[in-house]
């Protein structure tokens, strides 16, 4: 019955080996992109105690999270550097396929407490990271392009090779299908379901406004962005798009063949699309490597096909890959369909206890994810104790269900011990103006994403950032003063004037 139950899922819940080796270097690449692009340069100003979020302030803020990152028991750059340093190559590890399941769990592990050390610099595409990284400890993501996709472990019993083979003489691809590829799937697919609830509760999105005044919002807006916000005509149909996409998300389940894989691929396309014009960090990258997962055999035939005629000749087929997360070896078909073992160390009773515990760990997980899920569009309430926090990075709600109605950025106003001001931003007087682009009033994605967090802080977390801007002047400063800067916009543009609020002002 589980077998029967086993080939009926596969596929809509299984994931061919090819796509788990292909997102398995996704995912690596994006990781080591965010260590090395985003983190590595910035790690003095945001993950030390000379920085504008110290330790110090992290346990007045985060007492929980300062207690558990490992990030934390420093605020030396030194540690921090030498932390992502580990991090880097555990990430490097995990890219090649060299034992897959412990460079998964260092780079979760190191990944996490260093989301925790500063909160302020994550958006949603850095919680899914993590999420997807603790969901590979799960999966065979070895299956394909790794030292060991060829060897065989664990258990080989005659169902298993009887099945393989017919799936051979039938010419069906081979699915690993398991609780994890499930969750894996389900995973995403309920993102994208509370994602489509929080657009219909919605007045903006509901009425074609939102994706205009979210391309109003300059600061997010890079790339071929401020092209494309001159275009309402475009904006009001990517904001119908982009619902009715949602709308359809239940077909990356529901779906099989070459409608499963259309579907994959729009989303894709979104995403992509959301990365050239938009700034949201390692989110729409993240998304799109998750989705490889869902293209069907086909696909993967065509890959391998284009791939061999790139190279000139056709390479051998790789063994199939058993739905048990085992590979077929030479061994197992020439012996008749005998069943065979490999010794293990581990009493079996032992294996099967961890292979239970690791399935209810799992599905604990998910099933608290979709809570968690629920409680961000207001389908399940939270006690009281807990209904305070942004549940915005843990629903990924993606502007939803109302995108942001105002512009923000902010000016540091350093005050000479002459008496005149200055822009610490590039030394020229002060003005609080709207500029011509508020996306380069931010140094990086990192900066952006503090600033965007921040924006309802109180005077207590402001604090640093004043004393780190007297500290990094390379003039005589009397004082500093932080401005948070607001202009509100609506789908034509922006309305009214900018109004500056003084967030803290500190001697220097």
């Amino acid at each position: 019955m589980r077998e029967s139950l086993r080939e009926r899922a596969a596929p809509y819940l299984g994931i061919d080996p090819r796509a788990l080796g292909a997102f398995r270097i996704a995912l690596a690449l994006f990781l080591l992109g965010d260590l090395l692009v985003y983190r590595l340069p910035a790690v003095r100003a945001f993950y030390t105690d000379e920085g504008v979020l110290p330790r110090s302030t992290l346990a007045e803020i985060y007492p929980q999270l300062e207690s558990l990152s490992i990030h934390a028991v420093s605020g030396s750059a030194w540690v921090q550097t030498g932390l992502l340093a580990v991090a880097v190559g555990a990430a490097v590890c995990f890219l090649v396929g060299y034992r897959t399941r412990a460079s998964t769990g260092v780079s979760l592990v190191l990944l996490a407490s260093l989301y925790a050390r500063n909160p302020y610099v994550i958006n949603g595409g850095n919680t899914i990271l993590v999420v997807f990284l603790f969901i590979s400890l799960f999966l065979p993501l070895d299956a394909r392009c790794a030292p060991g996709a060829g060897r065989r472990s664990g258990r080989t019993d005659r169902n298993d090779v009887d099945r393989r083979g017919a799936d051979e003489r039938e010419g069906v691809a081979p699915r690993v299908c398991s609780v994890g590829t499930a969750v894996t799937l389900l995973t995403l697919v309920s993102i994208y379901a509370a994602n489509a609830v929080s657009k219909y509760r919605s007045d903006a999105w509901m009425s074609g406004v939102a994706v205009p005044r979210i391309f109003q919002l300059e600061e997010f807006i890079v790339g071929v962005g401020p092209f494309v916000s001159e275009h309402a005509v475009v904006l009001a149909t990517i904001n119908w798009l982009w619902i009715a996409l949602l709308s359809a998300s239940a077909l990356l389940i529901a779906a099989t063949g070459w409608l499963r894989a259309a579907v994959a691929l729009a989303f894709v396309s979104a995403h992509l699309g959301m990365a050239v014009t938009m700034r949201l960090g390692v989110f729409p990258f993240v998304m799109a490597s998750v989705l490889l997962l869902f293209l069907p055999p086909g696909v993967w035939d065509l890959v391998e096909a284009a791939t061999s005629k790139l190279h000139g000749a056709s390479r051998p087929a790789e063994r199939p890959y058993r739905s048990d997360g085992g590979n077929a070896t030479e061994a197992d078909r020439s012996d008749g369909g005998k069943a065979t073992e490999t010794a293990s160390p581990i009493p079996s009773r032992v294996r099967r206890g961890i292979r239970v515990g690791a399935t209810l760990l799992l599905a604990g997980s998910f099933l608290a994810l979709v809570w968690w899920q629920a409680a961000g569009v207001g389908l399940v309430d939270l006690p009281a104790s807990e209904s305070t926090g942004d549940l915005s990075e843990v629903s990924w709600s993606f502007f939803a269900p109302n995108p942001p109605d105002a512009s923000n950025w902010y000016v540091v106003r350093g005050t000479l011990e002459s008496g005149d001001s200055i822009d610490m931003r590039d030394g020229e007087a002060v003005t609080y103006d709207r500029p011509p682009d508020a996306a380069e009033t931010y140094p990086s994605v990192l900066w952006h994403q503090f600033g965007f967090r921040m924006k309802n802080a109180g005077e207590s977390r402001y604090r640093p950032v004043a004393a780190y801007a007297c500290e990094r002047s390379d003039r005589s400063l009397a004082s500093v003063t932080v401005f948070r800067v607001e202009q509100s916009v609506d789908p034509n543009g922006p309305v009214g004037e900018p109004e500056p609020e003084a967030q803290i002002r500190t001697a220097c």
